[in-house]
């Protein structure tokens, strides 16, 4: 019975009386570095009742901390440990495995926190006027534990982690399209302001549109050339998608015309930099391509109920199932949620109330973003949800597609939870007929 209680994060969060049994807690906080970290020992009054631990960050630094929590715990008869520490990029991952996974430890079900570096901060800033240095830092992260109202702690599934490694890879290199890509729409402004504002084209970073203004030395060159020269070039570069070439070198060359002019000594430089940019574009184009490939090979190792949900694919559908990971974790949708950051917080005091209620944002980044995306995604191709996104626009003030999207992630959370949990197929909810 001791076991499964010390094992459970909701039941042993400090020093508690079970039965007639107390519970007598250790409480390690770790600053985590790159090649050394630093570990502080405090009980459940918050003082420090072992020494003070530097050690390196490897894996002979790892079984130093064990050791000296072992020895920590017989002295002073703790029953029970609890470790804290920030994520720190990679820096905390392998110690955090150790750590779950450590022989002396595994008796007493230790449960390892790793916390967003958002939460310490906040929490310290609540504490007195505290220093910034390491030692402070790692007492800071014990304390946070000792308090309570913990997430969930470290626990990861490695039938999960390749999968979520190639998703998690994917989420960087879409940021990274996404700078490069709004990068080069700034060079395009300084070279050919109107097309920046109203491209002819679909985008201008699409084949045809990239070609002339990358290939072209200036806005004024585009508006001199030939028309039958400029809609062959359109035509060419287009592979004759382009049905109306000469209409289009038209309106090019008119955004041409009312554009700003650059100056002489500017126009070298920022054609090299819009060439190198766009080569990074296509670049990272293939790289999301090749990565979308794997992970759809990684996912043929999973049952993937929510393929069957129309508009989502096996892409976004392995970015939420590899964040999730067993859904068996989650109680309920409402966790699942506050698990991404998709939740709200209110914003009343006595008789007022604010019409913003800004989204915490404080969960899994990668969750929530694979899952707005898919929500966008369901929306257009699901009768319910795009009814319940255009609803959500229409109520919006500001932002409204991002906050219409976010909303619909939330009500997708709701379908998601239920399809994992009863590993079932999508099926059409059947419209209610109201009798008149």
């Amino acid at each position: 019975m001791r076991s499964e209680l010390l094992g459970n994060p909701k039941v042993l969060l400090a020093s508690q009386v079970i039965g007639k049994e107390v519970i007598l807690m250790l409480y390690v906080g770790i600053d985590v570095g790159l090649k050394e970290n630093k570990a502080r020992f405090i009980d459940d009054s918050g003082n420090d009742c072992w020494n003070r631990l530097a050690f390196p960050n490897d894996a002979d630094g790892a079984v130093a901390l064990v050791r000296e929590t072992c020895r920590a715990l017989a002295r002073h008869g703790f029953q029970a440990v609890a470790f804290g520490m920030e994520a720190t990029s990679f820096y905390a991952w392998h110690l955090a495995l150790y750590l779950t996974g450590a022989a002396e430890l595994a008796p007493l079900g230790p449960q390892v926190y790793i916390f967003n570096p958002k939460i310490l901060k906040a929490f310290k800033k609540s504490l007195k006027n505290l220093p910034k240095n390491d030692w402070i830092d790692a007492w800071v992260a014990a304390n946070r534990v000792r308090f309570g109202q913990l997430p969930k702690p470290f626990a990861p599934d490695e039938r999960y982690l390749p999968l979520q490694r190639l998703t998690r890879h994917r989420y960087h290199l879409v940021q990274q399209l996404t700078r490069e890509k709004n990068y080069f729409l700034s060079y395009l402004f300084l070279k050919c302001s109107r097309l920046a504002q109203a491209c002819p084209l679909s985008s201008p970073l699409g084949a045809s549109a990239a070609a002339l203004v990358t290939e072209y030395y200036s806005a004024e060159e585009i508006a001199a050339a030939p028309l039958e020269e400029l809609a062959q070039f359109l035509a060419e570069k287009s592979k004759n998608k382009i049905t109306t070439p000469e209409i289009v070198a038209a309106e090019f060359q008119k955004a041409a015309r009312d554009s700003y002019k650059l100056p002489d000594k500017l126009k070298d430089p920022v054609n090299r930099i819009m060439a190198s940019t766009l080569q990074t574009i296509r670049h990272l184009q293939k790289q999301v391509k090749e990565t979308d490939k794997a992970i759809t090979q990684e996912m043929a190792g999973f049952n993937n109920p929510l393929l069957t949900i129309p508009g989502l694919g096996p892409v976004l559908s392995a970015g939420i199932i590899a964040e999730i990971g067993n859904v068996k974790n989650f109680p309920d949708d409402d966790a699942v949620a506050q698990f991404a950051g998709l939740t709200w917080k209110e914003n009343q005091s006595a008789g007022f109330v604010g019409e913003d209620t800004p989204l915490t944002k404080s969960g899994n980044a990668y969750l929530r973003y694979y899952l707005i995306e898919a929500a966008n995604c369901v929306r257009m191709h699901n009768a319910e949800y795009q009814e319940y996104y255009q609803r959500k626009y229409a109520e919006a003030k500001k932002h409204h597609h991002k906050r219409a999207c976010v909303l619909t992630a939330r009500k997708l959370v709701r379908l998601v939870y239920a399809m994992l949990r009863d590993n079932r197929a999508y099926t059409k909810p059947e419209r209610r007929v109201i009798n008149q």
